[in-house]
């Protein structure tokens, strides 16, 4: 059994317009959601083994906000700027790449490829990831590579105003 956790980044500020897209921050919402959301995976016994996230500011700036709670060493969340502008078929082809001895990953990235992601792997069927979605994702599988297109079960969908 394979488990992956498809993040989409937290609520990013504009006030910066001296920024470009990539080095855009979170803003004061997105540094309260992203712990939250942590904290939920934590609680609901998230065991992520290896979290790969986009590099840009805002997916990684999420990334280590969650790792934190879920007691993940920031030093080791990876990085892969092919996330940043990827589609779902780059992003498919990334977590088929996942080291087999890994059966819990998460990826954090952007819309809409993070939403197609989560679609075409297993289904996902809302309009919308918002910011800081996450969706678990369970494939009756040994290894990545068999995280075809399909195969993927949801186990839950979580985002922060669902708990607020």
């Amino acid at each position: 059994m394979k488990t992956l956790y498809i993040a989409r980044h937290a609520k990013s500020s504009w006030k910066h317009g001296h920024l470009t897209d990539f080095e855009r921050p979170l803003n004061k919402r997105g540094h309260s959601d992203a712990p939250m959301m942590g904290g939920i995976l934590r609680e609901r016994g998230a065991d992520i083994r290896i979290i790969r996230s986009s590099p840009a500011n805002r997916a990684l700036t999420t990334a280590r906000m969650i790792a934190e709670e879920l007691g993940y060493p920031a030093e080791n969340i990876e990085t892969d700027e092919r996330m940043y502008g990827a589609g779902s078929r780059e992003l498919a082809a990334i977590v088929q790449m996942l080291p087999d001895d890994v059966d819990e990953a998460m990826v954090v990235g952007h819309n809409p490829a993070m939403m197609m992601l989560a679609e075409d792997l297993a289904g996902f069927d809302e309009d919308n990831l918002p910011t800081c979605g996450v969706v678990c994702v369970d494939f009756n599988v040994t290894s990545w590579r068999d995280a075809l297109p399909g195969a993927g079960v949801i186990r839950y969908y979580e985002y922060p105003k669902k708990h607020k």
